[in-house]
């Protein structure tokens, strides 16, 4: 700087800026590797051009703001060496470009930084002798600002870029269809959106299409209505714009709009809610939005819900991040596999993590590797990745936040069933009964991609509270997000607890005391088939659900559930591959106030079968169970073990032929719910016991050839399902005894050809029948007696959604 205080400072100041520009051009067209981001920083200089000019004329007195443009000139110099660097860096240097990139990047921003705001200090300082050429220096800075950095254009897309060519060739499709006027593009953070949408912007049939009329606005969470539309309005050249109210603002953008007779397209990027969307649509011809969201927004004519790469273009990009070049590489395809699994096809996840691998020794990714595929959180050491995930969660209330981590109670890539998560968030959050408010909360979660459900053999038309067949599935990075939130705190302390105990090691945390006290109120436990059923004493007074996933042939149950007195739910679950047997069964007898109880792939012979009693359980669930011995030889009455149970779902049990006469004496049972079990051939006649039975279902049990005349004394019962029933050929003579019978379900009943019996008549409480074709031709003549009648044709299920995975 000595040569500074012998020259004027703004001639040096010139000198620098000249030399800065002329580099940046050269290497421009040399260094391709970095040219887009060149290309963003010679468009910078170029436009600050003019305004240097002036500032080199206006500065011939040394004295003026010296200190100020002393630090810039420097800058500029060193920036001129870091741009010459990038001539020396090889193209295939994949590891040093993100960091040259980003310095560029800073770079720009510097020097964006320094005339938007610095120069201010300068206006001030020299304004009472100046002024004439100051004016013309901010005149030139509000073009500047105008045409950089309040510019509504879509950034540039990335260098590289694989995997989206599909969706882009798709949302354009969409985009090009005159009847779509808002198009969302929704996806969990981290897989693209923006990536893809800039893609779209830089498409050479919709520039041609929009022209100069595509605005892109990034929105985020806290970005303010009027910023926003302050932005666009720059954008178009209106500077000295003034709003009342953020509703003028609004009208005042629509006049704006209104103006522009070519088509337009505004882009909405990273939207968080619905209310900032809706107040952008105008009635305008040839205006469209496109809006990126980690929600769906239900309700638009058009959803582009983007899916993780495939195994061969996230291996692409992994490679590509990680500058693994083909044939060169001494990393094992066995560690890659196994980190490529982990990050499960986010683009964002394989780029940071193969940036972090990148140069590192074959012991790191061994290491690394091999800590991940042993429970060790891939989110634990990676911030960047942990952070784009978890803006997710501020779409979030509390009680949405907690039922997402409760999904990480749940293996890895496994069916979560729907009817689990109700009976969890019933007892946990006091919802209702009957689900509904937690399939609202569930919907929630799928809403904002952070869960998928899927609705199984369902037509729109069938009864909303029948949720047995639905099942919910889970991103492992996002079910490691949900057990990362829930790991926060000493573990004594947290409120749900997830325990994977892998080749018999059992976490050192619980070894090291003989009485682990926990707080927890929920209590996963995920064991593997190495599992000896070797238990550590633990002291879990205040859990309230009890979750248990095995893989073992034989599974004990732990004896510190014996201490749970708070335990509500119980789900047991086998995911080996064949049935399994569970003993200690005896210990949930002393549980005062368990609830509910689910058991999954189990064979159970123990049902009232041991001296017990279980007066507060309300409902039992058993999920491909094989139960066939499970009544035979009772030493107890199902009603004495049970005697307040309302609730038994019994599902896909192969080997249930026929159902215990015991289970006729539960007074209480209101719901009896018997789904696809195959060899279920025929209902005792003591069913007509169940006098309180409100809901008796028999969905796809297609072996039962017809119900029992006791079926008449039901009289509570409201709703009967007998849909997919195909050896039932008529109905009870007397079925019109059912003198509350709401609704009749006989969806696939394809044997059902016969004239309906004249009982039918006396259903005068009947309001919903739902059958096919063939079926509502039956019901024809009787709409004109039941006048509350409504007949509901189902459409044709072909889905296959509702076959069992590897496991269900």
């Amino acid at each position: 700087m000595a040569f500074i205080g012998e020259a004027a400072l703004g001639a040096v100041f010139g000198e620098a800026f000249k030399l800065l520009l002329g580099t940046v051009e050269d290497v421009t067209n040399k260094a391709r590797q970095f040219e887009p981001t060149l290309k963003r920083l010679q468009s910078t200089l170029l436009s600050m051009r003019p305004m240097v000019e002036d500032i080199v004329q206006l500065n011939r007195d040394p004295e003026y703001l010296k200190e100020e443009t002393k630090k810039f000139i420097d800058q500029m110099k060193k920036g001129e060496k870091l741009v010459s660097k990038c001539l020396k860096i090889p193209r295939w240097n994949y590891c040093m470009k993100p960091d040259y990139a980003g310095k560029l990047l800073e770079l720009d921003e510097e020097i964006r930084r320094f005339f938007q705001f610095d120069l201010h200090v300068l206006y001030a300082r020299t304004l009472s002798e100046t002024s004439a050429r100051v004016n013309d220096i901010h005149n030139h800075m509000n073009l500047f600002v105008k045409n950089s950095s309040l510019k509504c254009e879509a950034p540039l897309p990335p260098d590289f870029i694989v995997g989206l060519d599909v969706s882009l060739k798709e949302l354009k499709m969409q985009l090009m269809k005159k009847e779509e006027s808002v198009l969302v593009l929704t996806a969990a953070g981290g897989c693209g959106k923006t990536t893809l949408v800039n893609m779209l912007c830089q498409d050479e049939e919709v520039k041609g299409t929009y022209k100069d009329n595509i605005f892109f606005v990034p929105v985020s969470k806290t970005q303010n209505l009027e910023v926003i539309i302050r932005r666009l309005f720059s954008h178009m050249g209106e500077q000295r714009v003034e709003f009342q109210s953020e509703e003028d603002a609004i009208n005042q953008l629509e006049q704006l709009l209104k103006q522009i007779e070519d088509p337009k397209l505004l882009i909405l990027d990273d939207v968080w809610s619905r209310s900032h969307l809706e107040k952008f649509e105008f009635r305008i011809p040839n205006y469209k939005i496109l809006v990126t969201s980690r929600a769906a927004f239900p309700g638009f004519s058009f959803t582009y819900n983007m899916k993780p790469l495939n195994d061969i273009d996230a291996r692409t990009l992994f490679h590509h991040s990680a500058n693994l070049q083909d044939g060169n590489s001494s990393i094992p395809d066995k560690d890659i596999n196994k980190i490529l699994k982990f990050c499960g096809g986010f683009p964002l996840a394989i780029k940071v993590i193969g940036r972090s691998l990148c140069g590192q020794s074959v012991e790191v990714w061994r290491s690394n590797a091999m800590k991940w595929s042993t429970g060790h959180s891939i989110l634990s050491s990676n911030s960047d990745l942990l952070n784009c995930l978890e803006k997710s969660l501020d779409f979030l209330d509390d009680e949405l936040k907690e039922c997402f981590m409760d999904l990480g109670s749940f293996p890895e890539g496994q069916r979560i069933h729907v009817a689990t998560l109700i009976d969890m968030w019933t007892e946990l959050y006091g919802l209702d009964e009957d689900g509904n408010n937690a399939i609202t909360n569930l919907n929630a979660i799928s809403t904002r991609n952070l869960a998928s459900q899927f609705v199984t053999r369902k037509d729109a038309s069938d009864f909303a509270n029948y949720y047995g067949e639905d099942y919910v599935t889970q991103h492992d990075l996002l079910r490691e997000l949900a057990i990362h939130q829930s790991s926060q705190g000493l573990i004594e302390q947290r409120k749900r607890l997830n325990i994977n105990i892998g080749e018999n090691i059992l976490p050192k945390w619980w070894t090291d005391q003989k009485q682990q006290y926990l707080s927890a109120n929920l209590l996963s436990i995920s064991t593997d088939a190495m599992f000896s059923s070797s238990w550590c004493n633990i002291q879990p007074p205040e859990v309230e659900v009890l979750v248990l996933n095995f893989q073992t042939k034989n599974y004990q149950l732990p004896k510190f559930v014996e201490k749970m007195d708070k335990l509500k739910v119980l789900v047991v679950t086998n995911y080996g591959f064949l049935p399994a047997e569970v003993s200690n069964f005896q210990l949930l007898g002393s549980l005062p106030y368990l609830k509910r109880i689910r058991l999954a792939r189990l064979s159970i012979p123990f049902l009232c079968k041991t001296p017990m009693q279980m007066s507060s359980l309300k409902k039992i669930s058993l999920f491909m169970c094989s139960i066939g011995r499970a009544f035979r030889n009772s030493t107890v009455q199902v009603s004495d073990a049970f005697p307040n149970l309302t609730d038994i779902n019994i599902d896909y049990c192969k080997d249930l032929v026929e159902l215990p006469d015991g289970l006729c004496d539960i007074a209480h049972l209101k719901k009896l719910s018997i789904t696809n079990c195959h060899k279920l051939s025929a209902l005792p006649e003591a069913i007509g016991m169940l006098a309180n039975l409100e809901m008796l279902r028999l969905r796809s049990c297609t072996d039962l050839s017809e119900l029992p005349e006791s079926i008449r004394r039901l009289q509570n019962l409201r709703i009967l399902d007998i849909s997919d029933c195909l050896s039932i050929s008529k109905l009870p003579k007397h079925i019109g005894e059912l003198c509350k019978l709401e609704e009749l379900h006989l969806k696939g009943c394809l044997r059902l050809s016969r004239q309906l019996p004249e009982s039918i008549m006396d259903l005068k409480q009947l309001k919903l029948v739902i059958c096919d074709e063939e079926r509502a031709k039956l019901w024809e003549p009787i709409k004109d007696f039941l006048t509350n009648l409504k007949v509901v044709v189902a459409a044709r299920d072909i889905s296959l959604n509702w076959l069992p995975s590897r496991y269900f």
